[in-house]
């Protein structure tokens, strides 16, 4: 019986000890979550966290976790947001007009009517995100990712898209008119649905076929890749939303 007793006793002590394990690997999770009420900082964790409404203008962020974040209408114009982890974030009506985000994750971020104008988001991933009507008026896109991208009437005006990829995103009723690229620009299975590309420079477009430029509205400036022609419904009438 003395000899059951102990191996009881020991058993008990081995099941506390494998708890105080579990809690103690728990402990950085229970940490992060009252990251929510500090500060703005470099390598911040505001993951999950509610930052809707806030002023955050000029904030230093870079590196931080803020996977799926609410910024709904929140205030970012200016902030150093490099390299930071934005991951099915809510921008809705958020402003990050000239804000920095080279090499940023926006992956599946929901962004509609966001303001990215200005912005320098270089080798940033935009994937399967939700971009309707966002702008980006002069925001510097060089090699960044839009691969299935919803960007239905996003605004690309002077915005720089050097060997920018839009593979399979719908950029119906975009207006890329007016956007700068030296180079490649990947358009491969993107939906170009009364597209403007008015006046650009398509030669070196990669993936573009005659289907997806009989969708398009181009003009007598329009230069498209070897082998593709301009539709005869061109020039499109002016899209006045």
């Amino acid at each position: 019986m003395k000899k059951l007793g102990m191996i009881e006793s020991s058993s008990s002590g081995a099941a506390f000890f494998a708890v105080a394990i579990m809690v103690w690997a728990l402990a950085p999770g229970i940490a992060a979550a009252a990251d929510c009420k500090s500060s703005a900082g470099p390598g911040i964790d505001w993951r999950d966290c509610n930052k809707k409404q806030i002023m955050l203008r000029g904030s230093d962020l870079p590196g931080s976790n803020l996977f799926n974040t609410d910024f709904t209408m929140t205030d970012l114009r200016g902030a150093n947001l490099v390299s930071a982890n934005l991951e099915k974030a809510t921008l809705v009506r958020a402003s990050l007009a000239g804000a920095r985000a080279d090499k940023a994750n926006f992956s599946r971020v929901e962004a509609y009517r966001g303001n990215f104008s200005s912005v320098s988001a270089e080798s940033a991933s935009f994937a399967s995100a939700e971009l309707q009507r966002t702008d980006f008026t002069g925001a510097r896109l060089t090699g960044a990712d839009f691969e299935k991208a919803e960007l239905g009437r996003a605004n690309f005006d002077k915005a720089v898209l050097t060997g920018a990829r839009f593979s399979m995103a719908n950029l119906s009723r975009a207006k890329l008119s007016g956007a700068v690229f030296e180079g490649q620009i990947d358009l491969d299975r993107a939906f170009l649905f009364l597209t403007r590309i008015e006046g650009l420079d398509l030669t070196r477009a990669s993936g573009l076929t005659q289907d997806q430029v009989d969708l398009t509205c181009g003009d007598g400036a329009t230069r498209l890749p070897s082998g593709l022609t301009a539709p005869a419904k061109w020039p499109c009438p002016p899209d006045d939303d």
